[in-house]
């Protein structure tokens, strides 16, 4: 009878060990990670799914693998799941956080989940819905009923997903964080254990801990007891010593370290001393520190879902539409100097044997490409609403794009015309003929309206959102004019407002119309080209202005010809063999100029 148990026993431990199911317990003493009772050294690289196409998943996580990491970090955007209120999409393309998750488990990956509900990561809005923003009172990362009802949905969505995906469930993710860098945003201590509370009460069970910067007041305002210290970043005895002040009791860590850095227009490439990192790397590993580089690989913000900072009431940063970061693996998924620099310091440290790194993804050179006009934005005018003055885009369900504000000018028909306050770029027009453009940046909202020879002169403005700010005090950040529109101290009245959500269904939905004689901006350019083979490029746009870009319907995002980006990276899923059509709005172009693919983003 006790062989036949063994060899039962034997047989269902097979089975489980077979499909991976062999559960594990993470925890936390009082200098160490536990795993399964035994220290653990965490060394991590993060990588966001929405920012890699999903193709390439595994490919990235294997280059993490191959790099000396044993875990992955991943954020996980609240607005990418729940774009419309209630509706979640966790299944098609990008979305399926599951199976990211799954591909990690698959490649011996641990997992360190980030969800929010407010993540920065450079993301628009820090990852919060903007459809929040449609409550003209509601306040956010606080106790806030409306916000705290939408969170509270999200988070009993998302546990869903991920539970079965926990360690102590056969997963790979070991402990997940509340919020971020709350001690740089607020000190709301109900709100932190309120999160936490729902977590556990929708079955996430591993330990928690916080990420902040290794100050004393951030931590004291931003870590929670019993939740691990995350340090963004720890790279000394004075940032961990911080960490034991506030509670000895619990492991730290450096949360975010790191390699690279962001770009804002406008800038130069951020492109951080190599020297420093590896320094920090060496003291990390030396000292048996865990650790997370933000970020192993930052991919790319498509469509508009990059962010922006903004740490003043008038300044404004919004950031470029790749998010290579400077990254040991750049945008396209190549291995850097960097890379193999982190790879050869983590061998001399690490018992585990590390893998070797895979082969690259081809990346190819397209001839340049002749555009044509299409139409103009002024002939794909959606019906108006109607609004005594103007209202931000979020009140009208958009949360990106463009929003056409027009008006009649009585009484005073030229002089001082004072935005208050464009969100974020604005181009003026009167009777169609176009006058000038207001940035948000700066504060300089004023432009001037010369005489017209109309009666009642027809006024323009056509505001393009350009990324919702997702750090630091001013995140409430609607889109479009927020206020009001002054001609001489006079408040104009009467507007009529034109939703341009600028997306791919609205770009799948436009008519071909010969651009009109007196219509010279915002212009759609498009063109065809004929590829033998697939293969990842970036599309080349230093010929045009200030636009958007779309290939065989997808949005590539932003282009701008301030810099430093001018290259937009495509990957080759988006591409077929055979015909492609490109699409290119541009705000200020009116000549079409050809387009090519590149192999790199500089």
């Amino acid at each position: 009878m006790k062989k036949h148990l063994l060899l039962l026993s034997f047989l269902l431990l097979s089975v489980v060990t077979c499909f991976g199911q062999e559960k594990h317990i993470f925890s936390l003493s009082k200098n160490d990670f536990l795993l399964d009772g035994k220290p653990f050294q965490i060394i991590s690289g993060e990588m966001h799914p929405a920012r890699i196409p999903r193709e390439y998943w595994r490919n990235r996580i294997q280059m993490a693998k191959a790099m000396g990491c044993n875990t992955i970090a991943v954020y996980i955007f609240w607005n990418y799941h729940e774009a419309t209120p209630g509706v979640f999409d966790f299944k098609t393309g990008n979305h399926d956080i599951a199976e990211f998750i799954r591909i990690c488990k698959q490649e011996g990956m641990w997992v360190m989940l980030r969800p929010g509900p407010y993540v920065c990561a450079e993301w628009d809005f820090g990852g919060l819905p903007s459809w929040l923003l449609k409550t003209p009172d509601i306040k956010v990362r606080c106790m806030d009923s409306r916000y705290m009802s939408a969170v509270t949905r999200y988070i009993a969505r998302l546990s869903a997903e991920v539970k079965p995906l926990l360690c102590t469930n056969g997963g790979p993710i070991i402990m997940s964080q509340i919020e971020n860098e709350y001690g740089s945003y607020g000190n709301d201590k109900v709100y932190l254990e309120t999160l936490r509370k729902l977590w556990l009460q929708n079955g996430i069970n591993v330990p928690f801990y916080t990420a902040d910067g290794a100050t004393s007041y951030m931590l004291e305002a931003g870590n929670i007891d019993g939740a691990a210290i995350g340090l963004d970043s720890g790279s000394s005895d004075e940032d961990f010593d911080q960490a034991t002040k506030r509670n000895p009791n619990v492991p730290s860590f450096s949360s975010e370290t790191y390699p690279g850095w962001l770009t804002h227009w406008k800038e130069k490439w951020a492109k951080p001393d190599t020297g420093g990192l590896k320094k920090e790397i060496t003291y990390l590993l030396s000292h048996h520190k865990s650790f997370n580089l933000y970020v192993i690989h930052g991919g790319t913000n498509f469509s508009f879902t990059a962010g922006a900072n903004a740490f003043s009431a008038i300044q404004y940063q919004p950031d470029l539409t790749s998010y290579d970061y400077d990254a040991p693996i750049n945008e396209q998924g190549q291995p850097t100097p960097k890379y193999y620099m982190l790879r050869n310091l983590i061998s001399k440290y690490v018992k585990y044997k590390i893998p070797e790194v895979p082969k690259a993804v081809e990346a190819i050179s397209i001839p340049p490409v002749t555009l044509t006009p299409l139409t103009s934005i002024w002939q794909q005018l959606p019906k108006p609403h109607l609004s005594a003055q103007p209202q931000p885009m979020e009140y009208y369900g958009q949360d990106q794009g463009l929003m056409l504000y027009r008006t009649q000018l009585i009484g005073h028909k030229k002089g001082t015309l004072t935005i208050t306050e464009p969100h974020d770029y604005a181009m003026v027009f009167v009777d169609g003929k176009f006058i000038d453009t207001v940035y948000r940046d700066g504060g300089k909202w004023d432009i001037k309206i010369p005489e017209s020879s109309s009666k009642n002169p027809v006024l323009d403005i056509l505001v393009e959102g350009m990324g919702h700010i997702n750090f630091a005090q001013h995140i409430i950040d609607r889109k479009g004019i927020t206020d009001w529109v002054t001609l001489n101290g006079m408040t104009l009245m009467n507007w009529q407002i034109f939703p341009l959500p600028m997306n791919e269904q609205f770009i799948s939905t436009l008519k071909a119309k010969q651009p009109g004689k007196d219509d010279n901006k915002g212009l759609f350019f498009k063109g065809t080209f004929e590829l033998p083979k697939t293969g990842d490029t970036y599309f080349d746009l230093s010929n045009y202005s200030k636009g958007v870009v779309y290939v065989n319907g997808h949005n590539l995002g932003r282009y701008w010809n301030t810099g430093p980006q001018q290259r937009l990276y495509c990957p080759a899923s988006w591409l077929k063999t055979g015909r492609n059509e490109i699409v290119v709005f541009d705000f200020h172009q009116n000549e079409a100029k050809t387009i090519s693919g590149k192999t790199t983003l500089e």
